[in-house]
């Protein structure tokens, strides 16, 4: 009976058109592969049944159907050659060829290519939504994610008066006020300095306990602070987080970083308390301040001179040495300083960096600017120790001594 009602079906069909047919029993619908083959149609996973949906099978969706022939059991699609194991399966894969969206939402009317996508389509329409701010979602969890967020922005009930942050607990509102009050409540038993919070205090009592809890477990140096650990870390690692935006250069210190700036800005924010003198960074300062004081804390072990600077002591050690590892590419002159090399080179380039904001002239030597820059103050910060005499320049005191020394004789 079925063989003769497929050979029916089988004339029925032109040569040249191949089309969704239906079995004579009625049950299900059909698809003629080839010349003795069909492919039944698996319907089951379709929202016929369903209400909000309406399937629809455009023309471009039937022709689709067209493209299968039967391969060892399994249907395949003619523009990818990929294999499936029933119809349906194709023909949910052929609507990625033909762009078919025959699934289509009742409320809103708008088109999908599976019934899984309709489906979470309609869950817009089925009521997830946030009750205090009605924002929707069609996924649960997401909803959940939303209402914890909210739930948690409605606990924050203590405001801050002054910047109006919320906090959800009393305790932190009292401690984020301190910010603006600037009150210091903690003192160190100690050396009596103040702390906003007493985990600052419990952090600094280690400097005079010496206590270094944090250890390196790369090469297990100690550390007082987190942070001391967290920037140590960046030497094993090469990493260096701290990027200039103006010029790109980049540091594992956010210190340095600060200090780098200041080279942009021209900014000196470093103030010598004795002489007035700017500095950029307050380690230059620092050192600045041994000439004041007097303290040369480097010491050459060899001659035993003292140095306030412990680059000043490195330079003075290749005397000792006779190293000059610095070479002038030009005439291979070799210094052991690099500040005379650098000067030395400014021969050959003709460069002249430095100059005066008055009359606009330029020097090689940041020294010579100085010097020159007494023609416009009046500056006379040289004395005669006999008679009080005062001059400019260092050369115009020692000629002026050769007066006394010949009245003296």
């Amino acid at each position: 009976m079925n063989e003769k009602t497929n050979e029916d079906l089988q004339h029925s069909l032109s040569d040249n058109s191949r089309r969704l047919v239906q079995t004579s029993d009625n049950r299900t619908p059909s698809v003629y592969l080839s010349d003795h083959a069909y492919a039944r149609v698996d319907t089951s996973n379709q929202l016929d049944t369903d209400e909000d949906c309406k399937p629809s099978h455009s023309a471009c969706d039937t022709e689709a159907y067209q493209y299968v022939e039967s391969c060892e059991d399994r249907v395949m699609c003619k523009f990818c050659s990929r294999k499936f194991v029933c119809s349906s399966k194709l023909n949910n894969h052929m609507r990625l060829h033909t762009g078919a969206e025959p699934f289509s939402c009742d409320v809103c009317d708008m088109h999908f290519k599976s019934p899984g996508m309709l489906r979470k389509h309609l869950k817009m329409h089925e009521g997830g939504s946030c009750k205090h701010c009605d924002q929707k979602f069609t996924e649960p969890s997401a909803l959940r994610k939303h209402m914890r967020t909210d739930m948690i922005q409605q606990e924050r009930r203590f405001s801050c008066e002054v910047c109006d942050k919320k906090f959800t607990k009393l305790s932190h509102l009292r401690r984020h006020t301190l910010t603006h009050t600037g009150a210091k409540p903690f003192s160190c038993e100690i050396c009596d300095k103040k702390f906003t919070l007493s985990t600052q205090l419990r952090s600094h009592m280690r400097i005079h306990t010496g206590e270094k809890p944090l250890s390196c477990k790369v090469c297990d140096e100690k550390f007082s602070l987190s942070t001391q650990l967290r920037s140590h870390m960046h030497i094993h690692t090469g990493d260096r987080p701290f990027s200039c935006k103006i010029c790109d250069k980049k540091f594992r210190y956010s210190w340095h970083l600060l200090d780098h700036m200041h080279i942009h800005t021209g900014e000196k924010p470093f103030c010598c308390e004795v002489c007035d003198k700017k500095f950029r960074q307050s380690s230059t300062l620092s050192t600045h301040m041994h000439i004041h004081t007097g303290v040369r804390p480097f010491s050459c072990e060899l001659c035993h001179k003292k140095f306030t600077q412990l680059s000043s002591l490195g330079a003075h050690m290749r005397i000792h040495t006779g190293e000059k590892p610095f070479s002038c590419e030009v005439c291979d002159k070799k210094f052991s300083r690099l500040t005379s090399f650098t000067r030395h080179k400014r021969i050959h380039t003709g460069e002249q960096p430095f100059s005066c904001e008055l009359c606009h002239k330029k020097f090689t030597q940041s020294s010579t600017l100085n010097d020159h820059m007494r023609i416009h103050t009046g500056e006379r910060p040289f004395c005669c120790t006999v008679c009080g005499m005062k001059f400019k320049w260092a050369s115009n005191l020692r000629n002026h001594m050769h007066i006394h020394r010949r009245t003296t004789f």
